[in-house]
C-alpha cells in the first residue's frame, strides 16, 4: 500500500475540513477516496468540490465499498461506536472524531472490536500535537516535577450562545449528546488530564449546573474535585457561559508547580524538594528556595493535520499512534463519572458501575421535554465543538 485510501463519513463542519486536507493533498501518505452523508446538499457539495471521489447517501453503501482502506468518522457521537464496530468488522482502519461516545460501556465494547480487528485506531485528540502540552508531559513524565500533588484546570473559554445551542436539535440534549459542555467542548483538556499525568483518578465529586447559563436540559457550567491514590488532588472547572473565559493549568509536585496560561510554560521550581525541606527545617516560618522559570517551548502545534498524518504514517509505516482510539475510554470516564456524581449526590469510585450511568442517561432521556423528532443520531450531522 503506497497510499491510505481514506473515506469520510459525515460531511459536517469537521468532516469536510478533514475531507479537504485530504483532497488537496496535505497529508502525506494518504488521499481521499469516498464520503457519506444523507443530506442531498452535502452530497451535491461534494460533487462540486471534491472532483473524482466516490459519493454515498447511506452507510451500508459506504462500507460495501472496496475503494477505503481507513475511515473518518465525525458524525454525532452517539454513532461512533457503533460505526467503528462496523468498521473493524470489516477490516478498516479507524480515526475517530472526539469524544469516543456518549457512555463507557459502548465504548469499552468498541475498542474490544478494536483489538480484535488488529486495524489502526486513533482518537482525534489535536491538542496532544502541542508542543507546550508535550512539554508540560514530559516535565511531570520524566520526575521533573517530583511526584504530583495537585492539579487544578480552569477551562472556562469555551463560550457559547443561545444561538449555537439552537443551531441543530442535537446540540446539548441527553438524547442527541449525552451531555453538554463535559462531552462536546472539554473532551480535549480531560484528554490532556490524564495523559499529561499517567493518572486516573479514584475517586470524584462533582457539581453540575444543568441549563444554568442557557436554555438547554444538560450540563453547562461544573467544579470537580477527584481524588488520588497517591493522596494527590484535582480540581476542574469547566463552563459555556463566562466571558472573558479563562483557561489555566496549575500542577503541584514535590519540586514546585507548572503552570499553563496565555500559551506561556512556566516552572516554579523548588531548590529543594518540599518533603526534604520539611524535614530539615527547625525554624517557625520559612518554605523551600523557589526559582521562577519560564520554559521554553520550541515547535509548532499540528492540530488536525498532525494527527491525520500519524494516522497514516501509523497505517503504512507502523509508526507509534500519538492518540491510540483506546485512551478515548478516559477522558469519557472523567465526563461520566461527574455526570454521575451529580445525578447520585455523592462520590462515585473509579472505575464505576456503567449499567447505572445508563440507568441515570436514559432516566433524563425519558423526562426531557426536548422534541424528539429534532433530534438526529444519523451521519449527516458532524460532531464540531
Amino acid at each position: 500500500m503506497k497510499k491510505v485510501r481514506i473515506g469520510v463519513i459525515g460531511i459536517g463542519n469537521m468532516g469536510t475540513a478533514h475531507a479537504l486536507s485530504l483532497y488537496h493533498q496535505e497529508i502525506p501518505g494518504a488521499e481521499i477516496a469516498a464520503v457519506a452523508d444523507v443530506r442531498e446538499e452535502r452530497l451535491a457539495w461534494a460533487e462540486n468540490n471534491l472532483n473524482g471521489v466516490q459519493l454515498f447517501n447511506n452507510e451500508d453503501d459506504f462500507f460495501q465499498s472496496d475503494g477505503i482502506d481507513a475511515i473518518i468518522i465525525a458524525v454525532p457521537h452517539g454513532a461512533h461506536p457503533r460505526l467503528a464496530a462496523k468498521a473493524f468488522e470489516r477490516g478498516l482502519h479507524v480515526l475517530c472524531e472526539k469524544p469516543a461516545g456518549i457512555h463507557t460501556k459502548q465504548v469499552k465494547e468498541m475498542n474490544q472490536k478494536a483489538i480484535e480487528s488488529n486495524c489502526v485506531f486513533s482518537m482525534m485528540f489535536n491538542q496532544r500535537t502541542s508542543p507546550l502540552y508535550q512539554k508540560v508531559r514530559d516535565l511531570v513524565r520524566s520526575g521533573e516535577l517530583g511526584e504530583v500533588k495537585r492539579i487544578n484546570w480552569i477551562i472556562t473559554n469555551w463560550y457559547r450562545s443561545q444561538s449555537y445551542y439552537d443551531s441543530g436539535g442535537w446540540r446539548a440534549t441527553w438524547e442527541g449528546e449525552g451531555g453538554g459542555v463535559l462531552i462536546n467542548q472539554s473532551p480535549h483538556q480531560l484528554d490532556l488530564w490524564q495523559w499529561i499525568t499517567g493518572m486516573m483518578p479514584s475517586r470524584i465529586r462533582a457539581f453540575c449546573y444543568f441549563g444554568k447559563n442557557r436554555d438547554i436540559e444538560v450540563e453547562d457550567e461544573v467544579t470537580a474535585f477527584a481524588e488520588y491514590e497517591n493522596g494527590a488532588t484535582g480540581v476542574f472547572i469547566t463552563s459555556t457561559g463566562e466571558a472573558p473565559g479563562t483557561n489555566r493549568l496549575e500542577i503541584t509536585g514535590e519540586r514546585g508547580k507548572i503552570v499553563v496560561e496565555d500559551s506561556r510554560l512556566t516552572f516554579w521550581r523548588l531548590r529543594v524538594p518540599e518533603p526534604e525541606f520539611n524535614k530539615q527545617f527547625t525554624g517557625g516560618f520559612g518554605e523551600p528556595e523557589c526559582w521562577k522559570c519560564e520554559v521554553p517551548v520550541t515547535g509548532k502545534e499540528t492540530g488536525h493535520h498532525g494527527i491525520l498524518k500519524n494516522f497514516s504514517s501509523a497505517v503504512l509505516h507502523g509508526e507509534p499512534l500519538l492518540a491510540p482510539g483506546e485512551e478515548g475510554l478516559n477522558s469519557l470516564t472523567l465526563s461520566n463519572a461527574m455526570q454521575l456524581s451529580a445525578w447520585t449526590d455523592n462520590w462515585v469510585e473509579l472505575p464505576f458501575d456503567g449499567d447505572l450511568y445508563l440507568h441515570h442517561l436514559q432516566e433524563n432521556i425519558n423526562k426531557s421535554t426536548v422534541n424528539k423528532k429534532d433530534i438526529n443520531l444519523t451521519l449527516n450531522v458532524d460532531n464540531t465543538h
